[in-house]
């Protein structure tokens, strides 16, 4: 079996570290029991780039209890984590070829390797498979019967190859599910971009001027978790809705060059590039903190900060202090990739429970239906969506009413009413 991970003798705290995470991941491993039995997907060649997680280890492994042959690469140079991409290798015999910190050209050599298995389905946190496939490796498009995508990074761009007539499958976007951004989005990147901030930084919140830039489902997590330790939010956005949006909800709506001068730590969450730029840098505070939790390190312009840096410096783990040629301190956190993976664990198990059940079961759904979908990116089927519902709501012992035959017939009629 070809792999590549950092060494195998940190296996053993991957495989303790992988069994909590399934502890806290009840819908999964409900669906895992049913997989065990079944074989749903038996055979079929199945190519994942995510986040090499424990909670990622529990989903590739749903995937074998299933009868898939998985192969599993990152999604982000940093967000590896290595015990478990060794536990994957030695413990399970996934073939995993991941390393924390790896470079632009390894990472890319593990894309490939993934890809070598000519797989029938894909599984991307941010499109790096899918992508790969359309600019490098066509050919394979003919074998691969469809995939899913976990991001909202990801999705705009499978929707821009769709747009543009080039998407060569269909892909299922997991991201839309209400089961993955309601919760995994909000709640989830909201608790582990706080999480990771704090663990590069320790710095207290209660007080602080916390600039949230983008009010998407992990903008609005983060600033309410922030919110909730005391910090004094300012919301930066573009989409007048959202931007209204955050006004009701009780947060002062700036725009960054004025959030620039007054803020104390950055966080950006918009999926798009140049978020922060240089104007934005010239304007912070000596000592000001910024970090980004979008998929790619775009959002924040590095190289601006590199040119208006007369110095660098590892002053934290993660945590890197550009001094300006105004002797001004800038501390940027995890080389402006995802902090919450970078500077931390990731999601907690417990809501990526439902973001990777959706995942499993769009896995079948890819298997049964692929052949007969358009060339197009689809939503999670809804029965899909409800199911994962019922699965979670059952693992917290849960109960939820029964609507009468009187109430349905009422719902779906147009002359009961008044």
């Amino acid at each position: 079996m070809k792999y590549d991970v950092k060494d195998l003798r940190f296996a053993k705290k991957g495989k303790l570290r992988i069994e909590w995470a399934s502890e806290h991941m009840p819908a999964l491993r409900m669906i895992r029991r049913r997989f065990k039995k079944e074989k749903p997907l038996a055979g079929t060649r199945i190519a994942c780039c995510l986040h090499v997680t424990t909670e990622t280890a529990n989903l590739v492994l749903t995937m074998k209890a299933g009868g898939a042959i998985t192969s599993l690469c990152a999604s982000n140079p940093l967000s590896t984590q290595d015990d478990v991409a060794a536990s994957l290798v030695k413990d399970y015999g996934i073939p995993v070829f991941a390393i924390k910190g790896e470079n632009e050209k390894r990472y890319y050599r593990h894309i490939d390797s993934v890809l070598d298995t000519k797989p029938e389905i894909t599984m991307d946190d941010g499109a790096d498979l899918v992508s790969a496939i359309h600019m490098r490796r066509k050919e394979l498009a003919a074998g691969v019967l469809g995939g899913s995508e976990e991001t909202t990074t990801g999705v705009i761009r499978l929707r821009s190859l769709e747009k543009s007539g080039k998407l060569l499958f269909p892909m299922i976007a997991v991201n839309d599910a209400d089961t993955k951004h309601l919760f995994d989005n909000r709640y989830g990147t909201g608790q582990s971009t706080i999480d990771g901030i704090v663990r590069a930084t320790n710095i207290l919140l209660a007080g602080s001027k916390v600039v949230v830039c983008g009010y998407g489902w992990c903008g609005r997590g983060v600033a309410m978790r922030a919110k909730g330790m005391g910090a004094m939010v300012y919301i930066c956005e573009t989409d007048p809705l959202r931007a209204l949006e955050a006004i009701m909800d009780g947060y002062e709506v700036t725009p960054l060059k004025k959030a620039a001068a007054a803020g104390d730590v950055f966080v950006t969450l918009t999926g798009d590039t140049r978020v922060i730029s240089a104007e934005h840098f010239k304007r912070m505070k000596d000592g000001a903190i910024v970090a980004n939790a979008g998929h790619f390190n775009a959002e924040i312009d590095i190289p601006a900060l590199k040119k208006l840096s007369r110095a660098k410096r590892r002053v934290r783990d993660f945590v890197d202090e550009f001094t300006l040629k105004d002797g001004r301190r800038i501390n940027l956190l995890g080389e402006g990739r995802l902090v919450n993976l970078a500077a931390a664990e990731g999601h907690p198990a417990s809501v990526m429970d439902m973001s990777f059940a959706n995942q499993a079961l769009c896995a079948v759904y890819v298997k049964k239906n692929g052949a007969g979908l358009q060339k197009k990116v689809y939503p999670v089927p809804k029965d899909i969506d409800r199911q994962v519902a019922r699965l979670k709501l059952k693992s917290m012992d849960a109960k939820i009413d029964t609507l009468t035959a009187e109430q349905e017939r009422y719902l779906a009629s147009w002359e009961l009413g008044t």
